[in-house]
């Protein structure tokens, strides 16, 4: 693919094989930016694992949020509707939201939380939420009874984050706005969340390869064991 004279400016800026300190790397993905929106800060994680056997899925509240606004589905009934809707949660109900998601395809939400009794409910509408990532889960704590917790962590920055079937985590930890402090802060959250969700038996490295972009710039390796150590110093 033929890369735009602004992009290939932007790649003349890095060394191929060099690994950059976290603070450089992130301070290389701003100027690397090459839209006039403010994209979104992406991180790569190439994991030492077998997808086949192990499974790296989990949650990160990011300190310094995301950047964006996100809208929050909550199924819900009884004293956990309000208690939704005082946490912030945009969109509130049961089997009404389900017929409108499967008769309508409306699908103007972010993120859905469900209480456990709404589960039967919630788990026909797998064929619609689940290729989306929106499925909620008891994995990543979207499937609970602390609902307006969830919901005002949601709201504050938090993401969820999967191994795919190659052994990769991609995932987004802000915008190529905030200040490289700020991204520091999340993206040694971030690398803390991950190393937390180690699989039992994985041998060897486990974290061998991290990489940050901007969405549509260049891919900049960081150093990983110095990230490594910021986050396990967390």
């Amino acid at each position: 693919m033929k890369r735009s004279r602004n992009y290939q400016s932007k790649v003349a800026l890095l060394e191929p094989t060099k690994s950059y300190g976290v603070r450089e790397a992130l301070e290389l993905l701003k100027k690397t930016s090459t839209a006039k929106f403010a994209e979104t800060a992406e991180a790569i994680f190439n994991l030492g694992i077998n997808p086949a056997q192990h499974q790296v899925r989990g949650t990160c509240a990011l300190p310094h949020g995301t950047g964006k606004t996100v809208k929050v589905l909550v199924f819900a009934k009884g004293e956990k509707i309000r208690e939704a809707e005082e946490a912030g949660a945009d969109y509130v109900g049961g089997e009404d939201l389900a017929e409108k998601i499967q008769k309508e395809g409306w699908l103007e939400f972010d993120r859905v939380v469900a209480t456990p009794d709404m589960m039967s409910v919630v788990g026909k509408l797998g064929k619609l939420l689940g290729p989306r990532g929106l499925m909620p889960s008891p994995k990543t704590g979207t499937v609970t009874m602390e609902v307006g917790q969830v919901v005002r962590e949601l709201k504050a920055g938090m993401i969820e984050f999967r191994a795919d079937r190659y052994g990769i985590v991609h995932t987004v930890f802000g915008k190529t706005t905030f200040e490289v402090d700020q991204l520091e802060g999340n993206l040694v959250a971030l690398t803390r969340a991950v190393l937390d969700r180690r699989p039992e038996g994985v041998k060897g490295r486990y974290i061998k390869r991290i990489t940050v972009c901007s969405t549509m710039g260049p891919g900049i390796r960081v150093n990983e064991a110095e990230l490594i150590a910021a986050a396990q110093a967390l």
